[in-house]
């Protein structure tokens, strides 16, 4: 990629119009100072003492941290959150965000607020340690009424974003935001809006979704499409054309240090490595960058490789950030470029 192709493709960014479907979470980070340490009269235990705390949008959340990023003019986050003090702090870290519109957000006392609370002791000179990290879910069905809700949220926002996002987080299917109701919404946007860019991931697999964009990594590929996760690059390529092809939609398989593959519907593909290591690394997070650098750059007209290039050094700049789940600028991605 050029200097002046990178500033071709970027410089469309203010004017992008996208929606994030799925599962928002709020990141709770508890900075605690291991010098501060004491043992419990009570429980004879070690008490961490919590310095400072810090809240933040995570999962689909994190997708919509890196697209504001990068500039992106109008964010719509389609999900829910619960009517509790997570949910609190959810909507002030998602209302923070410039240009982000919660008008299909929404509130609901069925559900509670997906939460990962992550306690990380700081201790002077080395990266943070993160402890065992203290999780909130949902872990019965999401009620029909919100599914419906969702449903009509994502055909609104389909009517008018130029590019969609469907990020399912959750462990157990059925009870977060992409529901099989919200899937058969999404099969209706594919069919009245075919041109527009769909980029779907799930933590399950995408084996249920609708042709939409798959991005995917090497163990999902494996299920899906029968390739081995140590499978050569070569194989992975052939693997993710076939696949391209049998949904007529372009598919991205990202290999963590061996770098991502994408393939379009014609059958041809493409595979870009990863960018060098500068330090110490924290890998939580570089999957999202890459979602929201692929889908930001396909909607600006981006070609397929070119989408690679920039999601490469989107989640470069990511692993490098520590004790956070870090985003990336259009400053800071042609910088590490050019």
């Amino acid at each position: 990629m050029t200097a002046e192709r990178f500033r071709e493709i970027t410089s469309r960014y203010p004017a992008l119009k996208l929606a994030i479907v799925g599962d928002f979470c709020l990141d709770r980070y508890f900075d605690i100072d291991p010098a501060r340490q004491e043992i419990s009269i009570e429980t004879n235990l070690p008490v961490h003492n919590v310095v400072g705390t810090r809240c933040q949008p995570g999962a689909a959340g994190t997708i919509l941290n890196n697209l504001v990023a990068l500039g992106a003019g109008t964010i719509w986050p389609v999900g829910f959150a619960g009517d509790d003090a997570e949910g609190w702090e959810l909507g002030r870290a998602l209302r923070s965000k410039v240009g982000v519109n919660l008008d299909r957000f929404v509130t609901t006392p069925d559900r509670k607020t997906f939460t990962y609370t992550k306690p990380l002791l700081h201790r002077a000179g080395q990266p943070p340690e993160e402890l065992s990290r203290l999780d909130q879910k949902n872990w019965t069905a999401t009620p029909a009424e919100v599914s419906a809700a969702i449903s009509r949220s994502l055909k609104a926002v389909a009517a008018q974003a130029d590019a969609l996002i469907v990020m399912d987080q959750v462990d157990l299917a059925g009870t977060g935001v992409v529901t099989e109701v919200v899937l058969q919404a999404l099969s209706e946007v594919t069919h009245g809006r075919p041109s527009l860019p769909i980029i779907a991931d799930s933590r399950r697999g995408l084996g249920g979704f609708p042709p939409v964009i798959f991005k995917m990594n090497a163990a999902e590929l494996a299920t899906l499409a029968g390739a081995s996760p140590t499978a050569s690059l070569e194989e992975i390529q052939q693997r993710a054309a076939a696949l391209a092809r049998k949904n007529g939609q372009p598919v991205f398989i990202t290999l963590s240090e061996r770098g991502i593959v994408g393939a379009a519907q014609n059958g041809e593909a493409w595979h870009r490595p990863c960018l060098p290591i500068r330090g110490p690394i924290d890998i939580v997070g570089a999957g999202d960058s890459v979602t929201a650098n692929l889908t930001a750059a396909l909607a600006a007209g981006a070609t397929i490789p070119e989408a690679m290039d920039l999601a490469m050094a989107g989640a470069n700049l990511v692993i490098h950030q520590l004790g956070t789940t870090g985003t990336a600028s259009v400053a800071e991605i042609r910088e590490l470029l050019f």
